[in-house]
């Protein structure tokens, strides 16, 4: 692969899952995190433009929504303020911390993904036997860490880290097993990008609550989770082996992804955050004198409306319209399902904070910019692929030289403020 081609292939995932990731901050949570997941995951099929991975397009989105929505159990919120304090020890704690956060997000996620993308007819991923021992790993590492050893990273909050971390462990003892090299290279590729754009994007934060600009900072961290994830992701799928399967895609199991990814992800999204309470708060904020019942009314109706057709076209286009034999499913036919399923996830960030009716929320404009350039780089990528194999020794080079950028920035944030709102302090 030449150098443009893989620039403009990880720009596509990193812009992708980094535009879907930030407007996951209006909504939160596993739901949230999944739809983002899932765009991202999209991204990677489209620039790699391999027929047979069209075949499996949506299955493939639904493994990226699955491992990425997972670790929306995790809470951060207090250890994203460990970072904005003035010690040391506990601004760098803090920055770790959200590295092993943002990594359980991309190993998993990743981890999935690869799974599917060297799944098979004839060596089929076994779902039942991988989710039975994540569950396993969940249950047994949180009772270990949490329950006996009290390991707590974010008192008093949720420990549910500790859970993802048990998933994690379980995902790749079954990848070891199986010997799914190309899905372990893809896992830690994911989780470096995931937990170095995590602890990164906060501390763009911290210097953009320093520099006095007037911007949502925390919304530049998603950001930055989202963008490294998704460049660690694709990079990590380009610069591995995988062997080409069937370029057919099979009616039986297309339904269930496509009503998943369009209508359950979405319509929980919709049910957890267009709450009326929420909405008129938001609506009064920046305009005392406008109905604000009634613009909530509106904007509830819109977007389920939204959804459901969205979700009742993908259902007809892709599965029922569909000619007998189940003809091939091409690029375009996926690069349109792409922009409609990110397009609506934009419209629901503008919906959902009202930023239709006034600018007051100026990132939201700059993720219509996203798409639009997405659109463009899209017709310039086409990634191909080069075997780099498994390097351990290169991996634990990679994590150390991250663990030591954690250090600088530390050093960096506690020598530009002082203490700042919201910061948090894990130890006296």
């Amino acid at each position: 692969m030449n150098n443009r081609q893989l620039l403009y292939a990880l720009l596509v995932a990193g812009m992708s899952l980094g535009t879907a990731w930030a407007i996951r901050g209006q909504f939160g949570h596993e739901q949230g995190a999944a739809w983002a997941g899932g765009i991202g995951g999209l991204s990677i099929v489209l620039v790699a433009r391999r027929k047979d991975w069209y075949a499996k397009a949506f299955q493939l989105a639904l493994a990226s929504a699955a491992g990425w929505g997972v670790g929306g159990i995790i809470s951060y919120g207090k250890v994203v303020g460990f970072a904005r304090g003035l010690e040391f020890g506990n601004v760098y704690y803090g920055f770790l911390m959200l590295g092993i956060i943002g990594g359980l997000f991309g190993l998993i996620g990743g981890g999935l993904f690869g799974l599917t993308l060297a799944a098979s007819r004839e060596k089929p991923v076994q779902w039942p036997q991988l989710i039975t021992e994540m569950t396993a790993g969940a249950i047994l590492f949180y009772y270990l860490l949490i329950e006996e050893l009290g390991w707590l990273m974010t008192p008093p909050r949720s420990e549910a880290w500790a859970a993802c971390f048990g998933m994690t462990v379980a995902l790749f003892w079954h990848m070891i097993r199986h010997k799914q090299h190309s899905a372990i290279r893809l896992a830690v590729f994911a989780g470096l990008g995931g937990g170095f754009g995590f602890a990164f994007g906060n501390f763009l934060q911290v210097m953009g609550s320093v520099s006095g600009i007037r911007f949502n900072f925390w919304n530049v961290m998603e950001y930055s989770i989202g963008f490294f994830g998704g460049v660690g992701m694709a990079y990590g799928t380009f610069t591995s082996e995988w062997e080409t399967t069937d370029t057919q895609a099979s009616r039986s199991r297309l339904l269930a992804p496509i009503i998943t990814l369009t209508l359950i992800i979405p319509f929980v999204v919709w049910d957890q955050s267009f709450e009326t309470e929420r909405l008129v708060k938001t609506i009064q904020h920046f305009d005392p004198l406008a109905d604000a019942t009634g613009i909530t009314n509106y904007v509830q109706w819109v977007a389920l409306l939204l959804v459901l057709a969205f979700g009742a076209y993908a259902v007809f286009k892709y599965y029922v319209h569909a000619k007998a034999p189940f003809s091939e499913l091409h690029h375009e036919a996926i690069q349109l399902f792409f922009f409609l399923n990110l397009g609506l996830y934009t419209i629901y960030s503008i919906l959902m904070t009202c930023a239709f009716m006034s600018l007051y929320r100026i990132e939201q404009y700059l993720y219509i910019l996203n798409v639009a350039a997405l659109g463009f780089l899209m017709k310039k990528a086409h990634a191909s692929f080069s075997d780099r194999g498994l390097n351990i020794s290169r991996w634990a080079i990679n994590f150390a030289f991250i663990i030591a950028i954690f250090a600088i920035l530390t050093a960096v944030a506690i020598s530009t403020h002082g203490e700042l709102n919201g910061a948090n302090r894990r130890f006296e």
